[in-house]
């Protein structure tokens, strides 16, 4: 069984008892969060869609912890106009473990 759910404007697709590094929750480690924008689950045999989202279908998941990802460099120039930025940026994000998928 797996589901594909929404968070943090982009789409994971999650099965019960995997770890998955999503983009920054507010909640403390060892809390309980629960997805609700659930896309698409599917079992064994069949797969129920959502219009976008499926009603009454929820994930959910234990946050283990926080984290920033590795640093990227973000490097703007234009040709010609001597005009050039150097910008860091490094993404935060949450590790969390899905626990179990429901279907209403």
């Amino acid at each position: 069984m797996y589901a594909i759910v929404e968070t943090g404007g982009k789409q994971y697709r999650v099965q019960p008892g995997e770890i998955v590094r999503v983009e920054s929750i507010h909640e403390e480690p060892g809390k309980e969060v629960v997805l609700e924008k659930v896309l698409l689950v599917s079992n064994d045999t069949q797969i129920t869609s959502g219009n976008p989202y499926i009603t009454g279908a929820v994930v959910t998941a234990e946050v283990l912890g926080h984290g920033r990802g590795d640093k990227i460099i973000v490097f703007k120039f234009k040709s010609k106009k001597n005009v050039r930025k150097k910008q860091g940026h490094r993404q935060n994000y949450t590790d969390i473990k899905i626990r179990e998928i429901s279907v209403s």
